[in-house]
């Protein structure tokens, strides 16, 4: 005589509209109440008994069960919707492009729980081709704290993600910048641009670009206190960003830089343009208190500064003795060009560091290791200043 299952270890039947035969399990009741009941199911009774089993295996293993068709393209869907929740919305966008770009076209279709550590080592190796390693390392971190959040919710038991290591990728587009000639060259053809103060002050100071587009009036001393002591220089307080919190990058970033004769001037040539451009657009002025504005007084954006620094670029690849392709340039090359042009003349790293808002001198060799000067001179000069320079030896 068949005995009675126990409560709890499912059903089995057959589904005359599917034809196949569905095992079902009562996993107790949800917070509301209702009862929670999985269904697997088989073209044979071994089949759906042995799904059965797995179901009622991790349950006892204490996992919910996700269904049997939640997808990568599911679990990233939920990490993009949910998982970036309070981060800053260019994150987000680029979390999203990221994923929409490289994940979920690659391995979107896998079935999360037959994700594979080989699946995912073979799908790096074919982006390794056409990737730079910082944006391998980018893409595994979008599909790894996807796969983690829907370990966290009992979608899949492991993250096979974390198995894998990321290869090397394509060589990235290394930093340029301009020698002293070129740099000289852009300050006089970017006399007649709208943004010449801010090309004279980024390139003179260093500033990142998103520190020099939020810049305000009221940050900008163009007199300093000759009679103070120690005697206050003309300066700009660098303590903004664009970033959503509008705080500089890191806590040495917030600095206060003293202005050189040039970028002084351009500030004054700045802030009477200002007063002609708010004249000009009348009712539609918006009054920001920026240094740098559009037309109309708004801030301006990334892609605004960067169209612009070519427009100037273009007019120094015309001058004679001087050869420059615009559009290989961005605004952030301002930047290691200032820090090129002070280390050429000897400048130690460590004044570097601090005037571009560096936390060590460690980043600024890592980040600018191709501007840095590469001989070291100091204990040369110290050791000719005390054994004198003698006379080559007689052959």
């Amino acid at each position: 005589m068949a005995t009675r299952r126990s409560r709890g270890d499912g059903g089995l039947h057959w589904d005359d509209k599917r034809q196949r035969w569905i095992a079902t399990a009562s996993l107790g009741f949800d917070p509301s109440g209702k009862r929670i009941v999985k269904r697997a199911s088989g073209v044979t009774k071994t089949a759906a008994k042995n799904k059965l089993k797995e179901i009622l295996r991790d349950y006892e293993d204490g996992l919910a069960i996700a269904p049997t068709g939640y997808t990568v393209k599911d679990a990233v869907s939920d990490w993009l919707a949910y998982g970036l929740a309070g981060r800053d919305p260019a994150t987000v966008k680029t979390n999203t492009i990221l994923c929409h770009t490289h994940v979920i076209p690659a391995l979107g279709a896998r079935k999360l729980r037959d994700l594979s550590a080989d699946d995912v080592d073979r799908w790096l190796a074919s982006k390794a081709k056409v990737l730079s390693t910082r944006s391998l390392e980018a893409i595994r971190s979008c599909l790894n704290r996807a796969v983690r959040r829907a370990m966290a919710r009992d979608k899949v038991k492991r993250n096979v993600v974390e198995l894998c290591a990321v290869p090397t990728g394509r060589a990235g587009r290394p930093s340029k910048s301009l020698t002293l000639r070129q740099a000289e060259a852009v300050l006089v053809a970017a006399e007649d641009s709208p943004l010449y103060a801010y090309f004279v002050v980024s390139l003179l100071t260093g500033g990142r670009t998103e520190e020099m587009r939020p810049l305000r009036w009221d940050h900008v001393d163009l007199e300093g206190d000759p009679e103070a002591v120690p005697e206050i220089p003309p300066h700009i307080a660098v303590w903004r960003s664009v970033r959503s919190t509008g705080d500089t990058k890191t806590r040495k970033s917030r600095r206060t830089l003293a202005l050189p004769g040039r970028a002084i001037d351009a500030l004054k040539v700045q802030r009477e343009r200002q007063g002609w451009q708010r004249v000009a657009a009348g009712d539609q002025w918006q009054e920001t208190g920026l240094v740098f504005t559009s037309a109309v007084g708004t801030e301006l954006d990334a892609a605004n500064v960067r169209r612009e620094l070519r427009k100037i670029l273009a007019r120094v690849a015309r001058m004679p003795g001087i050869e420059i392709e615009p559009q290989e340039w961005t605004t952030r090359e301002t930047r290691t060009s200032f820090v090129s042009i002070l280390s050429d003349r000897g400048i130690p790293l460590e004044e570097i560091s601090r005037l571009v808002g560096h936390s060590s001198t460690a980043v600024t060799e890592e980040v600018y290791r191709k501007q840095i000067r590469p001989v070291i001179q100091t204990g040369a000069v110290a050791m000719d200043g005390i054994f004198g320079t003698p006379p080559p030896p007689k052959r």
